[in-house]
């Protein structure tokens, strides 16, 4: 009896990688996806665990028993709990693998996003401080920008008036970036709905 009590405990621990490496790559995987954005230029920390814990949650949930299954006919001694486990737990490292890869893939891509952001920002100084009026150019340090899309942005400098300030078009497709003056007076912050907290 001792010996199969052993054996079958042995079977266990064997079979006991797939949930603690679960837990400590789901936030690896968020740091990865952080540091090195898979698309976009930039990943917030919720974004990434939201992303990291679903793509995890995928591979346990979905890929773990379809691969473990297919482990089993390979090695039917295999216990299915065992096969499982050992099919997530290698499916699991290789997700991170993947995130890796992707990551650094894109990075370069991503990097490019940022300095024509920036070379689009440094342009639409230049303009507020050659071509606009005292009041834009006094505040110009207080632009903000709006991203509508991959080479689109929506540069806006506030002046005396609240309601009506300098807002320029920033195309980042174009080297230098192309500027395109915005009729629309109204700040970037009325894009977005009001705070309805209380």
């Amino acid at each position: 009896m001792e010996r199969v009590w052993a054996s079958r405990l042995r079977w266990r621990l064997r079979g006991a990688l797939e949930w603690p490496l679960f837990g400590v790559l789901v936030v690896a995987d968020a740091v990865l996806l952080h540091l090195l954005p898979i698309a976009g230029t930039r990943t917030g920390w919720g974004g990434a665990l939201l992303l990291s814990g679903f793509f995890n949650l995928l591979v346990v949930a979905i890929a773990a028993p379809v691969a473990g299954r297919l482990l089993r006919r390979q090695r039917p001694d295999l216990p299915a709990v065992v096969a499982v486990d050992h099919s997530a737990a290698v499916l699991l490292v290789a997700l991170t693998a993947l995130l890796a890869a992707l990551g650094v893939a894109h990075h370069a891509q991503a990097q490019q996003q940022r300095d024509a952001f920036t070379a689009g920002l440094a342009r639409v100084r230049e303009y507020v401080k050659s071509s606009a009026p005292a009041e834009y150019r006094r505040r110009v340090t207080e632009t903000s920008a709006l991203r509508f899309g991959e080479d689109l942005y929506r540069a806006c400098v506030p002046g005396d008036d609240p309601d009506r300030w300098l807002c320029l078009f920033v195309f980042t497709d174009q080297d230098p970036p192309g500027l395109r003056r915005d009729p629309n007076r109204a700040p970037n912050s009325s894009w977005f709905p009001p705070d309805r907290g209380g």
